[in-house]
């Protein structure tokens, strides 16, 4: 009877150095600027790891008053670069917790 109370007590002594250990993983990732790239980096956007923006940067070049619409695209380009790079850094860096904690979604 004994063991398993000691058993229990290391186990939840664990799960809470994993989750600490887990919500460092997630502030840093959230710290973390990336970069999204349109073609020729006529658009580049930065986005920290909880993906809110913090700088666009347009080449002049990319600016024709006659077509928005290429304008348009290349910030979706960059945006959906910048995001599809968040995604795969927190897959890498949350995904390892969802193997240690039962039903734990990253």
């Amino acid at each position: 009877m004994m063991m398993r109370g000691m058993n229990m007590q290391g186990m939840m002594k664990q799960m809470q150095k994993l989750q600490k250990q887990m919500q460092k993983d997630q502030e840093e990732l959230h710290a973390t600027i990336f970069e999204g790239h349109a073609s020729d980096d006529a658009v580049v956007v930065k986005f920290t790891g909880d993906h809110k923006m913090t700088d666009i940067a347009i080449k002049e070049e990319a600016v024709d008053p006659d077509d928005v619409d290429m304008l348009q695209d290349l910030v979706i380009m960059a945006v959906n670069d910048a995001m599809a790079k968040i995604d795969d850094q927190t897959q890498k860096t949350m995904g390892k917790y969802s193997r240690n904690i039962p039903g734990f979604q990253a």
